[in-house]
């Protein structure tokens, strides 16, 4: 099982949810984050005062999926969340060594 996280622009997240949806995983996490990269902010104009916002809202989703759906997985986000532009963020995968449904007790990839 593999845990994918997404660094994604705001407006985008109901595409990538849809594309998941289309790409038959289903269950995400979605968390509204700020951050940077290479974008390093941006000035704003506030009752005459410029100031710099060094951080951008982002939105972070997480998901586990089972390894056979990782690729469709990872490519449905690449292709929902990109524009083409600088900031359109990054896709992380990791292990994920055991999951539990507390409801349940399932493990694992019956758990997912």
């Amino acid at each position: 099982m593999k845990k994918v996280e997404a660094i994604i622009k705001p407006f985008k997240l109901d595409d990538v949810r849809e594309a998941l949806s289309a790409a038959g995983i289903t269950g995400m996490t979605a968390i509204e984050v700020k951050g940077f990269g290479r974008q390093k902010g941006h000035t704003e104009l506030y009752r005459g005062a410029e100031y710099v916002v060094d951080f951008l809202p982002k939105v972070k989703i997480e998901l586990v999926v089972a390894d056979e759906q990782l690729e469709s997985c990872v490519e449905a986000i690449t292709r929902a969340a990109r524009t083409g532009k600088i900031g359109d963020g990054k896709i992380f995968v990791t292990d994920v060594s055991r999951v539990v449904r507390i409801r349940t007790g399932e493990e694992d990839e019956a758990a997912i």
